[in-house]
């Protein structure tokens, strides 16, 4: 059945993309500066005063808060010695906190109950490798052992459960790193049993019993088939089946408890994805929820029954629907008592206690400890507390026509001050950064960002765009990307600006384009193939050459890479050869004129570091500037908030150079980081001086 273990690490065929995982998180406490740098600013802008880079991304005071499925603990992530480290206290005695966990060098930032609340386990990776193991700590004890202590190995959930609670179905590929073999875990014993040696398919999903009853493969259109289980058997013909274009808007969503009912979020035969509840003895599917902008979902589902109680549609913001009474009074309730969004994060097997987030947006995130019968809300913590008081803006969302007439749901953040009447619109024109996600099969969604209120603490407006490719918005929309890197994906970019200028929000010459993963490549294909739109760029981990971005994919994403082909172009055909060639910025890097920062993780499995080199080499042979960040210790983001914090203090830095910011003074954040200037350290404010101190 599916879980609060929400298939952590899923390996299901939509799962493989060029998103960034914990770019920027976190917190700490520093009073709020006011010294700056860059060109002036309006009184109002320079009456805000600056918000420390640290209270936004160093470390959270605590994070990620759940409570034990028997509610009888609380957990959360805090630091310890400087690390982020799992911490544990009784529901009654909350005061009583211990960590339970020792991590030295990189935080641990995702972890969960064991079914039978016995052990708190977590995943880690060395670097950024992603080469996830799972670790296990027995709460009594305080022992901690390495379930699948293993090398060049990623571990998946493939499956867990509300009735055997002392064990897990596992997908491990220490055998083979393209197949992950499915494997029975004793939690309290830690034997792992072989349940089935995997060749041919990249996932699974089990009921309740940790039976497998499904395994999936992309077939050679690039859609997903679906494959019943039987026995640990897998039968040769699927019972369900998707073309490439329903791929990504397509899968199943678990089983109930009894495992009578499959649910399915499913776009066949319709644009918008939609929840279905299907009957596993007939096959007859019911229809639950549809929404004609936005895909069915978030859901909750009864910890007991696994059903469906209520679900999310995420258009501009999020809407919760609920199906079943008891839990539309509670959310209702919380509707009622809570600013801003909210969810539910953890809940206990008797469904009597919620863990619940709320983001009020323009103040820092708190999380409650929620009575449902009892009607209370008790405060559990408040993630940031240095933010209290500190000048956080609202996020708008807003529409923005593309030139062939696609809607483009996009967020747009400004200044402090620079809105008198609050119409979203500034008061004259402010300097502008395209903060563009990574994926592309992804999305930017509402509420608070560190980067946003970052940038538009220093002056700038923020407009974050879905492109054509993301995901959330339809088939239609995702499919609308299909082979358009650098084309109308790039378009719907540029169409943002000249809206953002013609609205008067953005000046024309003072916009800047950044981003992460697909938005580094985004980043980049701005500076070459409309080099006279953006005054600068921040590539982080991008890519450069799409052909080398494909051949050096990681081997757990081979059993899905038709997707890839379909979907940006086959580096297998001619054709896509040429596609491929024309839509990589690296060709064009004579072209760059305006300034470039690049980052990079020297363990990156999915974005190599050789794309950020090539093209830093390209522009060195070409005569053109650049600054070339290398972190040794990072992969596809950066995990470690010190690295967070280094690179935005350089980032804010060069931003001020060029399109007349404010920023913080770099002063000493890179000592602590790992961060290698490799290229041009000349070309940003203050770093030559920061290296040398």
């Amino acid at each position: 059945m599916q879980t609060r273990f929400a298939r952590l690490l899923a390996g299901g065929v939509a799962a493989a993309a060029l998103t960034l995982p914990g770019l920027a998180s976190a917190d700490s406490h520093t009073a709020i500066p006011s010294a700056m740098t860059g060109a002036a600013m309006t009184n109002e802008s320079q009456a805000a005063p600056l918000i420390p880079r640290s209270a936004l991304f160093g470390n959270p005071t605590r994070a990620s808060g759940q409570i034990s499925p028997d509610g009888q603990w609380l957990s959360w992530l805090a630091p310890k010695d400087g690390v982020l480290n799992i911490w544990l206290a009784p529901v009654d005695n909350p005061d009583a906190a211990r960590a339970m966990t020792s991590a030295a060098d990189r935080p641990i930032r995702q972890y969960f109950w064991s079914p039978d609340s016995r052990a708190v386990m977590y995943i880690q990776d060395k670097g950024g490798d992603e080469n996830f193991l799972l670790y296990s700590v027995d709460v009594a004890s305080g022992a901690e052992t390495t379930v699948t202590p293993f090398t060049n190995t990623r571990v998946e959930i493939i499956g867990a459960s509300n009735t055997i609670k002392d064990k897990l179905l596992l997908g491990i590929n220490n055998r083979d790193p393209q197949w992950h073999d499915v494997y029975l875990l004793d939690i309290p014993t830690g034997e792992l049993t072989l349940v089935m040696e995997n060749n041919a398919y990249a996932g699974f999903m089990a009921d309740d019993s940790l039976t497998l009853r499904m395994a999936m493969s992309q077939n050679e259109a690039g859609g997903t088939d679906y494959f019943r289980v039987e026995g640990n058997t897998v039968e040769s013909e699927p019972f369900e089946t998707t073309a490439m274009e329903d791929s990504l808007t397509t899968g199943p969503a678990g089983y109930t408890t009894d495992g009578g009912t499959l649910y399915w979020i499913d776009s066949r035969g319709r644009n918008t994805a939609a929840l279905f509840a299907q009957d596993t003895a007939t096959g007859a599917k019911r229809l639950i929820a549809e929404d004609d902008k936005a895909d069915i979902g978030s859901t909750l589902r009864d910890p007991q029954t696994g059903e469906v109680e209520a679900y999310a549609v995420d258009y501009l913001t999020t809407e919760w629907h609920a199906t079943d009474p008891e839990t539309r009074a509670s959310l209702d309730w919380l509707d009622q008592q809570l600013e801003g969004e909210f969810g539910v994060s953890s809940r206990t097997d008797d469904d009597r206690t919620w863990i619940v987030w709320n983001d009020p947006l323009t103040k820092p995130a708190a999380t409650f400890i929620y009575d449902r019968a009892a009607q209370t809300l008790t405060p559990f913590y408040i993630s940031r507390p240095e933010l209290e008081g500190a000048p956080l803006v609202p996020m708008h969302p807003v529409e923005i026509t593309s030139r062939d007439g696609l809607i483009l749901p996009s967020y747009l953040t400004l200044p402090p001050m620079s809105d008198s009447d609050g119409d979203g619109r500034p008061d004259q024109a402010v300097p502008m950064v395209l903060l563009v996600h990574g994926g592309p099969w992804a999305r930017d969604g509402y509420g608070f960002n560190s980067l946003h209120q970052m940038l538009a603490n220093r002056g700038y407006g923020v407009l974050s765009v879905n492109f054509r490719g993301s995901t959330g918005f339809g088939k239609d929309f995702i499919n609308a990307g299909n082979k358009q890197w650098g084309l109308t994906m790039h378009d719907d970019l540029i169409d943002a600006v000249d809206w953002a200028v013609a609205e008067g929000i953005a000046q024309p010459d003072k916009v800047a384009i950044m981003g992460g993963s697909y938005g580094g490549y985004a980043t980049l294909a701005g500076l070459t193939f409309t080099p006279q739109t953006f005054a600068c760029g921040v590539d982080i981990v991008g890519p450069s050459n799409l052909e080398t971005l494909l051949a050096s994919i990681p081997p757990y994403w081979a059993p899905m890479v038709k997707i890839f082909h379909e979907r940006m172009g086959d580096p297998g055909t001619e054709e896509g050869r040429a596609l491929l060639r024309a839509a990589s910025p690296l060709y064009k890097a004579d072209r760059i004129e305006k300034p470039l920062l690049i980052a990079q993780g020297a363990n990156d499995p999915r974005v190599k570091q050789a794309e950020s080199d090539q093209i830093v080499d390209a522009m060195k042979s070409a005569g053109i500037p650049v600054t070339y960040v290398l972190y040794p210790d990072e992969g596809h983001g950066f995990a470690r908030p010190e690295n967070n914090i280094a690179f935005f203090a350089i980032a804010e830095n060069f931003l001020a150079e060029c399109i007349g910011g404010r920023a913080e003074p770099l002063g000493d954040a890179l000592k602590p980081s790992s961060a290698r200037i490799i290229e041009g350290e000349e070309h940003v404010k203050g770093l030559e001086a920061a290296l040398a101190s």
